[in-house]
């Protein structure tokens, strides 16, 4: 007969598989996402952790729930536990299985949308509270676990508004905890780190006139101008990733021609061509040296040529992992102490995680999932039970560490 300590551990597996399943068969997938379902999954997790709620809405439907956990030390900065609520969109034909159906398969599978990015991590953070609140642990620091909305789409209705508000500077956040990524090896990647986001809208107009003609200032001139710059530049950083092994895309700055709109006919010369760009910025790069370059290149295309910014991040600086981090020293000394193999790495794409870099607070990106196909928006996204719960483990290891920091003097 198993002993009562294995039945508790049973039952809380299984309540923590059944949580995460009953989670992900809400389809809060892009777009026109109501969050409603989510916020009341939430409310009754709250309930049952017997931990208070509030829900904050910086922009309407647009709901931010935070459950708290109060530290016995309540006036010391807290802990922000963040992942998002929102899914990408799904190709249901391309799926084995229904993608919000949270199948489990005979390998012990879980698959649906958001099984890896991310709905994993935040019932791990709940997860992981109910186990140590259940053996009586308690934090000096105060724990808010955090569901936003819209990271999906760039966090712009949720986490990018909400650090500027009044409601977030009353959480009095020290450090933040974020989603990183799933690694295929044994080893965890762990971000400090961000590309910043650029997208560029650039608009090339120019003389029009009829298909048989040889005019000078087209539109068409100058997007082969900038196509060139941009591919040259966008060589030179491939090559930069193959004369170096240990660099990673992350340590380059992407550049990609995602759109290009322009023309009626095929015997018409358009008035304007509009190329788009999606362009990710390595820390190391200096970006006001990169605006003077496009801007340069512009200028150079010819006359008219200006930029629309879909969106533009200025640079962050990364979260510090050194002796003057203790948050960081005490997340390294959890992960020490359970033999995991972390490598810090910069995001290569992006997270909520650097709008809370943006307001100085330092921020760190992981995902306790190794030894698993990174299915990152991609079909027939999967996580397996045994890796999910692991991860509650792991984070009960870090919470107690960086829940239990003691307050920097200077």
């Amino acid at each position: 007969m198993a002993s009562q300590s294995t039945a508790d551990k049973d039952a809380l597996d299984t309540q923590a598989v059944n949580n995460f399943r009953e989670y992900l068969r809400i389809p809060t997938v892009h777009p026109n996402i109501n969050y409603d379902a989510c916020v009341k999954f939430l409310e009754n997790q709250a309930k049952s952790l017997d931990l208070p709620i509030k829900v904050y809405h910086v922009v309407p439907k647009k709901p931010i729930v935070i459950i708290t956990w109060t530290g016995t030390e309540p006036t010391l900065p807290s802990i922000l536990l963040n992942s998002h609520m929102d899914v990408v969109p799904v190709f249901e034909e391309k799926w084995t299985h229904k993608p919000f159906a949270a199948d489990l398969d005979e390998q012990n599978n879980i698959y649906a949308r958001g099984s890896q990015d991310v709905k994993c991590v935040g019932i791990q953070y709940l997860e992981a509270v109910r186990r140590l609140k259940r053996d009586g642990v308690t934090l000096k620091r105060t724990l808010h676990v955090s569901f936003v909305p819209d990271e999906e789409t760039g966090g712009v209705d949720g986490m990018k508004q909400f650090v500027y508000t009044k409601d977030f500077q009353n959480l009095n956040v020290g450090m933040g905890l974020d989603e990183g990524m799933p690694s295929s090896s044994e080893k965890f990647a762990m971000f400090n780190a961000e590309r910043n986001i650029w997208h560029l809208i650039i608009h090339c107009p120019g003389k029009p006139g009829h298909g048989s003609l040889l005019l000078d200032n087209t539109a068409g001139e100058k997007v082969a101008y900038l196509l060139n710059k941009f591919y040259n530049f966008r060589k030179q950083e491939q090559q930069k990733l193959k004369d170096n092994s240990n660099l990673t895309l992350a340590d380059v700055t992407t550049v990609n021609l995602t759109q290009m709109s322009g023309g009626v006919q095929t015997n018409v010369i358009p008035p304007e061509f509009i190329i788009t760009f999606d362009c990710r910025i390595t820390p190391q790069h200096d970006i006001k040296k990169w605006q003077e370059t496009i801007d340069q290149w512009c200028k150079e295309a010819g006359p008219g040529v200006w930029i629309e910014y879909e969106q533009k991040e200025d640079q962050v600086t990364p979260t510090k992992l050194d002796n003057s981090n203790p948050y960081w020293l005490a997340f390294k000394d959890a992960t020490d102490k359970l033999g995991l193999k972390v490598k810090p790495v910069t995001c290569p794409g992006g997270t909520d995680a650097r709008f809370v870099r943006m307001v100085g607070i330092p921020a760190i990106g992981f995902s306790p999932i190794n030894n698993t196909p990174l299915l990152l928006h991609n079909h027939d996204e999967y996580l397996g039970v045994d890796t999910f719960l692991k991860g509650i483990k792991i984070y009960c290891k870090i919470l107690v560490s960086i829940g239990n920091v003691e307050e920097k003097t200077e």
